[in-house]
């Protein structure tokens, strides 16, 4: 409403970049510019939104820049090519394969079940990894959570979720940050080091 985004192709070529350097800081990275948009109704088309991003998660700006200005149009635009040649009809569009090609799709925004029902229909005897679910570790794989995203991740109830993410808020130990649309928190020296 503020300043609106004119087109969602210049973040998602500022993506490409970013993967093109290293995929796990372009997902971190993606995450940057979604909190921008979304909690801080920060222009996430601008060039200097995407420079803070990239240096937040440790890309290499120099090389960020010059991939963002001369490379990845065009590999983005074989992204929209690919798309329509899958039939993707709509976003996120989620293709699970197998080794033998075997292909399963979900659609639109899910819950996990839908995912994990996927995988197992390709790979039924697929076991679940799994993880250390207290707030630490939570929060030092995913600098941010939204009470909901904390409450799936550690499988504790939302409200609960809530409550005890505002705990650690009042203790210092996570910076929360509220927007009209909910509230995100933040672990403050990950944040901070990025």
């Amino acid at each position: 409403m503020e300043d609106p985004l004119d087109s969602s192709y210049p973040p998602s070529i500022a993506f490409k970049a970013a993967q093109m350097q290293d995929n796990n800081k372009a997902i971190l990275f993606l995450r940057e510019i979604r909190e921008m948009v979304f909690l801080k109704k920060i222009n996430i088309t601008k060039w200097e939104h995407f420079e803070l991003a990239a240096k937040t998660v440790g890309l290499n700006i120099e090389k960020f820049k010059s991939d963002y200005e001369n490379n990845e149009k065009a590999l983005f635009e074989e992204d929209l090519k690919l798309a329509r040649e899958l039939g993707v009809r709509g976003f996120p569009t989620i293709f699970f394969l197998d080794e033998s090609g075997n292909k399963e799709i979900v659609y639109g925004s899910k819950p996990y079940p839908f995912y994990e029902t996927s995988i197992l229909k390709l790979n039924p005897n697929i076991e679940k990894s799994e993880y250390s679910k207290n707030w630490e570790t939570l929060f030092s794989k995913y600098s941010t959570l939204t009470a909901k995203e904390y409450s799936v991740l550690s499988g504790t109830p939302r409200k609960e979720s809530e409550e005890f993410l505002n705990g650690l808020s009042d203790k210092g130990s996570l910076e929360k940050l509220t927007t009209k649309n909910g509230s995100i928190w933040i672990q403050k020296a990950t944040k901070q080091s990025n």
